[in-house]
């Protein structure tokens, strides 16, 4: 079973990637074989194995990111499509075509779940100095999440003005993208200075969940090499 299309992921052009605006992004269509995507919408963690994450203070005042949140540990609880998803993406294969989008020697990963219910949403924010970048795959199926709920991450422009340690509202940027997010889409992108993003407020019928699985790609260490090693070696096995 094949759940990532590498034919199309390769096929990604690191030059292109890198002059996109207003930073390095790119919202593909299909990067998931559509078997993959399948078998992967209907084996997701249940929420019960997710930390209730609401309320938590950011850098800089920001608004809290209100949501529940998994981090994936070798041997954790969840599906076995899932497990086998993240084998493959700890392949040498995987994390080198990443890592050459980023224009990075090597990269290690981190792999998380973040469900948002309804009334939630994520403040404009840049990711953390110590990451290249990350990948967003979403898990909502067409036909069951209505676009009018929300749910898409907006790539917001700054005009290359606005401090990382600051806590600016969606009004005031330059402009903003809204990367799509329903059905077998993906997100990347390059972490910057300036590689601000968001979410608006989700407006979804209670019981509803706008759900993405994120990898976040950080310079490479021996112990997550090591890790990544083991992993692939524990859902082999079976």
């Amino acid at each position: 079973m094949q759940y990532l299309d590498f034919d199309k992921f390769k096929a990604l052009d690191p030059a292109e990637f890198a002059a996109t605006q207003p930073y390095p992004w790119s919202n593909p269509q299909g990067l998931l074989t559509e078997e993959g995507f399948q078998l992967l919408l209907d084996n997701m963690p249940d929420v019960s194995l997710f930390e209730k994450k609401f309320g938590y203070g950011r850098i800089a005042g920001q608004q809290p990111h209100d949501r529940y949140s998994l981090e994936y540990t070798s041997g954790a609880p969840v599906p076995r499509p899932w497990q086998e998803f993240i084998a493959e993406l700890c392949s040498d294969d995987y994390r080198h075509t990443l890592a050459r989008l980023y224009g990075a020697r090597k990269i290690n990963l981190r792999f998380h779940w973040h469900y948002t219910p309804n009334g939630c949403s994520v403040s404009p924010h840049t990711d953390s100095v110590r990451e290249h970048g990350s990948q967003l795959f979403y898990f909502n199926r067409e036909g069951e999440w209505d676009p009018a709920w929300g749910g898409d991450t907006l790539v917001l422009d700054d005009g290359g003005q606005m401090e990382f340690a600051s806590a600016p509202a969606l009004e005031d940027f330059q402009g903003e993208i809204a990367a799509k997010s329903i059905g077998n889409y993906s997100l990347i992108f390059q972490r910057t200075r300036h590689s601000w993003h968001a979410v608006r407020e989700i407006r979804c019928p209670e019981g509803q969940l706008r759900r993405v699985f994120i990898i976040v790609a950080n310079p490479e260490n021996l112990y997550r090499t090591l890790r990544d090693k083991v992993m692939r070696k524990q859902v082999q096995r079976f």
